[in-house]
């Protein structure tokens, strides 16, 4: 099973993921680890990637999904905003299972002003909002909740 945690920048998806690996005992993935170079420059630079910028980055975490639902369990961290990257990812599949962290626009905010040494720039959120569509067969938790709580949502549901 790949279990993957998605949602806009600064919704919490490394952190749930990473702490939801740790929890299972499974391999945890931050998709922004597999940004080919010049994407991570494009966003760096407030510039909002296109959909041909994302494919290659998408087809690489495809491959990683398939490799490991080949093996063993995983967990990954990836925005994953449309449909259509998801449909690149496998959703939809047995093996793959969805959680979208959900949160208010201004709660995020207020993270990506916090966070700091990552690339993706708080001036960017509206653009991922604007790409944001939330339908999905799968988990929607609300990020206002404790991540430790999110994690034990996210196990119960898993084992259901």
């Amino acid at each position: 099973m790949i279990v993957v945690i998605w949602g806009v920048a600064g919704s919490g998806k490394t952190t749930i993921a990473r702490a939801l690996g740790q929890h299972l005992g499974w391999a945890w993935f931050d998709a922004d680890d597999y940004h080919p170079e010049a994407n991570v420059a494009k966003m760096a630079a407030g510039v909002a990637l296109s959909d041909a910028d994302r494919q290659p980055w998408l087809q690489r975490l495809r491959a990683l999904i398939d490799d490991y639902a080949d093996q063993t369990h995983a967990v990954l961290a990836c925005s994953a905003l449309q449909m259509a990257y998801r449909q690149t990812l496998g959703f939809g599949q047995a093996h793959v299972r969805s959680v979208l962290l959900n949160g208010s626009p201004a709660l995020i905010a207020q993270r990506l002003q916090q966070r700091q040494a990552h690339f993706m720039p708080a001036s960017l959120l509206s653009s991922q909002f604007d790409l944001l569509q939330p339908q999905h067969d799968g988990l929607t938790l609300d990020i206002a909740q404790n991540p430790d709580d999110l994690v034990e949502q996210i196990s119960d549901w898993l084992t259901d």
